[in-house]
């Protein structure tokens, strides 16, 4: 059985423990309420925006030869892996690694592959692999904004543009709720464009191209695609947090269960020692009476 000192030290290692993970957990709860009303306000723009495009390219004769949407032989992929800078967070990294990973080696395998990571836990990850790797931007979180985020969409857009990439994909945490976030490997380029079966006045508008349709093109459908990847990455950034209140708080509660069973064996050691001094006292004085 440990000895009362460091059943003692255990303790207050564990309470100590437990004041951290509270207190990252509050600072997680903070981030994300700010974090979600972002990427709640920007859901409905970006779908909008999102339904305007689909509208205005089915609309417009030829709307096919969009470069952006483009559709050529896969040979090269682009793949970006989304993560944090920072752990403990949960399996927030670990499932977005095994993603982009797991595309690497069977829906992509053997075709020539570039990697480019956004958050620092998926640059130490595969700088470490045998891949090509563009590692200019993976600190986009250190100060996450729209025009650090429209930087890394424009080098995938011209990249694909120039036909370096003939196809881009997304690996994200995309957002639910504070305990579930569910990860997705979205195509980014070539634009995949929504069918409609029917024409609906619901869906469908006639509109009018002012001022024409190549300004529609060269401005709508770039707009769209950085806010497309701009979402992505505040998906993931709102998921990040809600991941990490999640682990906090669990990690609170098994400290606490913890710190009953170290209690319980404290006192236990404790009560042992007493008992132990008064048989040598009581011992003790039996022999000096027997004398």
């Amino acid at each position: 059985m440990a000895n009362l000192k460091e059943v003692k030290e255990r303790i207050n290692s564990v309470v100590s423990t437990q004041q951290i993970t509270k207190a990252m957990k509050m600072v997680a709860a903070a981030k994300l309420r700010r974090a979600q009303d972002k990427i709640i306000q920007m859901r409905p723009y970006s779908q909008k925006l999102t339904a305007i495009l689909n509208n205005v390219s089915a609309g417009i004769e030829g709307g096919s030869d969009l470069v952006y949407a483009e559709k050529r032989e896969v040979n090269s992929v682009l793949i970006v892996p989304v993560t944090s800078d920072k752990g403990l967070c949960g399996a927030f990294n670990t499932n977005i690694i095994k993603a982009a990973s797991a595309a690497i080696s069977t829906e992509y395998a053997g075709k020539d592959i570039t990697v480019l990571p956004l958050g620092k836990k998926a640059y130490d990850i595969f700088k470490k692999r045998e891949v090509k790797l563009v590692d200019d931007y993976y600190q986009v979180f250190t100060d996450l904004s729209f025009d650090k985020v429209r930087e890394v969409a424009e080098y995938a857009m011209d990249e694909f543009e120039k036909g370096t990439y003939d196809k881009v994909i997304l690996v994200y945490n995309e957002f639910k709720n504070v305990a579930t976030q569910v990860v997705r490997n979205e195509q980014f380029l070539p634009m995949e464009q929504e069918e409609t079966e029917a024409p609906s006045s619901a869906t469908n508008v006639d509109y009018i191209m002012e001022p024409s349709r190549e300004y529609i093109m060269q401005e709508l459908v770039p707009t769209s695609l950085k806010i497309q990847f701009y979402k992505a990455v505040l998906e993931s950034n709102a998921s990040e947090h809600g991941a990490r209140m999640t682990a906090m708080d669990k990690a609170t509660e098994n400290a606490g269960e913890l710190l009953k069973d170290l209690r319980l064996m404290y006192n236990r050691t404790r009560q042992a020692a007493i008992t132990n001094e008064i048989l040598e006292i009581v011992a003790g004085a039996e022999a000096l009476g027997g004398e």
